[in-house]
C-alpha cells in the first residue's frame, strides 16, 4: 500500500442485506471522488459491488468491507466468516448474470486474490490509480 495513513472506508455488512450494495457503492464513490485516472473509480465501484454481492449471497453470514486508498493504489477487501473459497468459473450464457463476478475482478483488477483467516476468508483486489 502507498501509505499506512491512507483514507479508508470500513463497513460491516449484514447477512443477506443486498441494500448494502448501493450504499457501499455510494460511499466508495465519495471516497474516490478525486482519485485516479478517469474511469478507475467506476471500475472500483463495479468490482466492489461484485465482491460485496458474492459475500452476501453465497455465505449467508455478515461480511466486512475495507477499502484503503493511497495516492497511487486502491485496495478493497471483503471479509466473510465462511471458510469455503470462491471458485472462478466460466459464465454460462444460459445462466443470466450469475457466475461473472470473479471473472470481472480477474479481468479488470491489477491484482486480486483470496486470503484465508482463522474463521473465514477475505477476497481482495487492487487497482493502480495511475497518473492524474
Amino acid at each position: 500500500m502507498d501509505q499506512p495513513g491512507g483514507a479508508q472506508l470500513r463497513r460491516r455488512l449484514g447477512r443477506a442485506d443486498l441494500r448494502a450494495v448501493p450504499e457501499v457503492r455510494k460511499a466508495l464513490r465519495e471516497l474516490l471522488r478525486h482519485w485516479g485516472r478517469p474511469g478507475r473509480a467506476e471500475i472500483a465501484e463495479l468490482l466492489t459491488s461484485e465482491l460485496v454481492t458474492n459475500a452476501l449471497v453465497h455465505t449467508d453470514e455478515d461480511a466486512v468491507l475495507t477499502a484503503t486508498v493511497g495516492p497511487r493504489r486502491l485496495r478493497v477487501e471483503v471479509r466473510d466468516f465462511v471458510g469455503s473459497r470462491p471458485t472462478l468459473r466460466v459464465p454460462d450464457a444460459d445462466d443470466g448474470t450469475h457466475g461473472r463476478g470473479l471473472v470481472l475482478v480477474q479481468s479488470l483488477a491489477d491484482a486480486w486474490g483470496v486470503r484465508s483467516h482463522g474463521v473465514g476468508k477475505a477476497v481482495w483486489f487492487e487497482l493502480d490509480g495511475g497518473a492524474v
